[in-house]
């Protein structure tokens, strides 16, 4: 969300005191009112400057440090994940698959300080590359079920690994097959049969790299997001948000064409305070403070949430990635703020010069066991009426309550059938005569 221009609270941008001590790019440069920027989206322009800005950052011998909580922006820049839909055919696949880049990178990710930083310029030139009207959006508006439908149609080994109501999915791999002429689900094999890919994509795009994984206790970190937001409310979050909602979104509202699923209006933060924004001035000082506060509960929720799943993405897509070539991941405790110094300042340059001098760190990387559950395997369950797509989604629908009430009715159902069946089994059995009449005794 940072790539927005506006909303710098909200976004916990890096503040123009720290920009000033190091450079950091891809902040503020996109457009509030541009609905469609995400990784794909970007391929022709973010990568397009990523790689320019990468090439003249080695060009000072200098190395580039990418830092974030977005870590499936972090995954896209180490393996090789994307697809560039807008030129990719299948005379050209092999040469768009083949590894890009050389040369060192650090990637550093966590939200203890709740910074993103990228690499690509401040401001986009007229010369880059730009995106056409996004196919993706436009799919999206379909229903979900002909969605899925198509896409069977197309690509039905795609369409099994994906729920038809992760309209999202659905819709990108129609996208992919609708400009490429090609089947998503070859083009991801054709990634993961180069050498050095694995079940989750292609190669290391940068083979020395190496990334730093701040964690924290999970208490500690609930209590340090929750203190965030009300320094974010201290620094004027109420005032940022009025403001973008009346030059951005008020009008949208007005029309009943709202959207907090694309572009910056899915902030954290934003459609939290939808109801406070769109009721101020029009009820009673007593509800609008109601409102403010549920906004506010609201905000500390899904925050804390968030960064349950960006931890849980560093372990299933960093720790527990199969294959050969996945960059050692470093752990820095940094639940007591109070030891920053000793337990993540002084390792992680111990860690960082080792690693560009070419020798061992005094730490050991972080080692997971490798997943072996199948996250994309398909399932039905007739009992419920529902598709359930993964081994450990499957495992938790068949333990939830819901799966288990039809279970226990249904059991009831065969056990009195059966019962039912017994008994017009007896009942033959004193039967001797076509009429069904009673013997005589």
């Amino acid at each position: 969300m940072q790539v927005y221009k506006g909303l710098d609270i909200i976004t916990n941008k890096v503040s123009p005191q720290e920009q000033r001590l190091c450079r950091h790019h891809m902040i503020s440069f996109v457009d509030p009112l541009v609905s469609n920027y995400t990784v794909s989206w970007g391929v022709p322009e973010f990568w397009w400057w990523l790689a320019e800005v990468t090439k003249n950052i080695f060009a000072r011998n200098k190395i580039p440090i990418v830092v974030g909580g977005t870590n499936y922006y972090i995954e896209s820049l180490l393996w090789k994940v994307l697809i560039n839909t807008k030129v990719l055919g299948r005379e050209n696949l092999k040469t768009l698959l083949h590894p890009m880049a050389v040369g060192d990178l650090v990637a550093c990710t966590g939200l203890a300080q709740g910074l993103v930083w990228s690499c690509a310029p401040q401001e986009m030139p007229s010369s880059a590359p730009r995106p056409d009207s996004d196919r993706k959006v436009e799919l999206e508006q379909l229903d979900s079920a002909e969605l899925h439908r198509r896409l069977s149609q197309v690509d039905p080994e795609m369409a099994a690994k994906l729920h038809p109501h992760d309209k999202r999915k659905v819709a990108r791999s129609l996208q992919v097959f609708e400009e490429t002429g090609i089947p998503h689900s070859e083009i991801l094999h054709q990634q993961q049969e180069e050498e050095g890919g694995g079940p989750l994509g292609g190669p290391l795009k940068y083979p020395h790299s190496c990334i730093l994984w701040l964690h924290a206790d999970q208490a500690a970190l609930d209590a340090r997001l929750e203190k965030r937001v009300d320094d974010m409310v201290a620094a004027g979050l109420l005032e940022e948000l009025r403001d973008f909602h009346r030059r951005y979104n008020q009008e949208k509202v007005a029309e009943n064409r709202q959207d907090y699923q694309h572009g910056i209006f899915q902030s954290i933060g934003f459609k939290e305070f939808h109801e406070y924004l769109v009721s101020e001035g029009k009820c009673s000082p007593e509800t609008s403070a109601l409102l403010l506060e549920k906004g506010i509960q609201a905000l500390k929720q899904v925050t804390k949430r968030y960064a349950r799943r960006q931890n849980k993405w560093v372990r299933n897509r960093f720790l527990k990635r199969p294959g050969p070539n996945v960059p050692p991941v470093y752990g820095l405790e940094v639940s007591d703020l109070q030891r920053w110094e000793e337990d993540v300042v002084k390792p992680a340059l111990e860690i960082v010069e080792s690693f560009i001098q070419g020798r061992e760190p005094p730490a050991e990387p972080l080692r997971m066991e490798q997943d072996e559950e199948n996250k994309r395997s398909h399932h039905v369950c007739e009992l419920c009426d529902r598709i359930i797509i993964g081994d450990r989604e499957w495992a938790a629908h068949t333990r939830s309550k819901s799966h288990l009430h039809h279970l226990k009715k249904r059991r009831k159902l065969e056990a009195s059938s059966h019962a039912r069946g017994t008994l017009g089994d007896s009942g033959d059995t004193e039967t001797s005569d076509e009429d069904g009449s009673l013997p005589l005794p």
